[in-house]
């Protein structure tokens, strides 16, 4: 298995992983185009954040994002942890511990004070995985305002 940055040729497999993981999140929903042009806009644009992929015989079986923003807590850049997702057959194989590991490594080499993450209430098994690698829950809670339409 290899853990390299996502490029532009990869965005219809990162399409598909995105698919698989807004079909099981309460909040979200599939949309190609949406997700084809947020995925171009990271990858080609380096300070904005970065995508990690996991491939296996050459196919992309996971992925996840760090978006960058700057804490004014800390005084310091922070990352936000987006679209981790995994395909079902590797899943429990590690590959979802390493895309993870490799992730916190880059924040913390790109200057990250921080990582903050977002996952389903209902989904006990990524906030336990979350946890086995080292994040807690915080006493803040999501609130979300939708600007569009």
């Amino acid at each position: 298995m290899q853990i390299t940055p996502a490029k532009v040729a990869d965005i219809p497999a990162l399409c598909e992983l995105l698919h698989l993981l807004f079909s099981q999140e309460a909040d979200f929903t599939p949309d190609d185009d949406a997700q084809r042009r947020g995925l171009t806009r990271i990858i080609n644009s380096p300070d904005i954040g970065l995508i990690i992929v996991a491939r296996q015989d050459g196919q992309v079986v996971g992925m996840v994002s760090l978006l960058y923003t700057i804490s004014t807590a800390l005084g310091e850049r922070v990352a936000l942890l987006e679209d981790m997702v995994v395909i079902s057959k590797v899943r429990r194989t590690g590959v979802g511990s390493k895309l993870l590991q490799q992730a916190i490594k880059l924040a913390r080499l790109n200057g990250c004070k921080r990582i903050t993450l977002l996952t389903d209430a209902a989904n006990k098994s990524a906030q336990r995985f979350y946890q086995r690698h080292g994040f807690d829950y915080s006493a803040m809670i999501p609130l979300r305002l939708s600007l569009s339409e």
